[in-house]
C-alpha cells in the first residue's frame, strides 16, 4: 500500500458528534501497542503481533502519514482509520483505487463508532479527493465488517481465497451516500 498522493495533509481535525479524526500523537502509543497486540482485533487480520516485539519496535510517536487517522472518543484513542492506494491484493479491480481500512479497540466495539467514523474519513476523502472509488476487503466470515460495509454503501465486486480464507471485495462508487 502507498499513501494517497496528492492530498492536503494533515486536514483540519474531523469531528463527528461524538469523536474526532486527528494525526497520530505520541500519547497514543500504548492505544497503538493494545490495538496491535488484541487477539479479538486479529482474529481476521493473521492474529495479533506480540506485545513484547510492539513495546521494542514502535516508536515513541506514531508514523504520520497522509490517510492515517486516530478516533478518538473524549480525548483517548478508541481506533484507527486507514486511507492508503491499494496495490489490489492481488485484484485488478481493486488495484490503484483508495482503500478503507479500520481497527478498534474491543471495548469500543458495538456502539457505531466504526460507522461514524468510517462515514467521517470517507466525506472527507470525497472532498481530498473527488470522484475517487473506493474498495474494502474483508474476511466474509468477519461478519461485522461484513455489516459495515453494507452500511457505509460498499457493493461486493468479488470473493476470492487468499491468507486460507474466503475475501470479500467491496466498491463504493463516489456517489454512494454513506448513512
Amino acid at each position: 500500500m502507498e499513501d494517497l498522493g496528492p492530498v492536503a495533509w494533515p486536514p483540519e481535525r474531523i469531528r463527528t458528534d461524538r469523536l474526532v479524526l486527528r494525526q497520530p500523537e505520541t500519547r497514543d502509543r500504548a492505544a497503538f501497542i493494545e490495538l496491535l497486540a488484541s487477539p479479538q482485533v486479529h482474529t481476521y487480520l493473521g492474529g495479533p503481533r506480540p506485545r513484547h516485539e510492539l513495546e521494542r519496535e514502535l516508536p515513541d510517536a506514531p508514523e504520520r502519514w497522509p490517510g492515517s487517522f486516530v478516533v478518538d472518543l473524549d480525548g483517548s484513542m478508541i481506533g484507527q482509520i486507514l486511507l492508503r492506494r491499494a496495490t489490489g491484493h492481488g485484484r485488478p479491480a481493486a488495484a490503484r483505487k483508495a482503500d478503507l481500512g479500520y481497527l478498534f479497540l474491543p471495548q469500543a466495539w458495538g456502539y457505531g463508532y466504526a460507522a461514524e467514523a468510517c462515514a467521517a474519513a470517507l466525506h472527507w476523502l470525497a472532498g481530498a479527493l473527488p470522484g475517487e472509488p473506493v474498495v474494502l476487503t474483508t474476511q466474509s466470515a468477519n461478519v461485522g465488517s461484513m455489516r459495515l460495509a453494507a452500511k457505509l454503501g460498499f457493493a461486493e465486486l468479488e470473493r476470492f481465497h487468499a491468507w486460507g480464507a474466503e475475501q470479500w471485495l467491496g466498491i463504493r462508487s463516489p456517489a454512494t451516500p454513506s448513512s
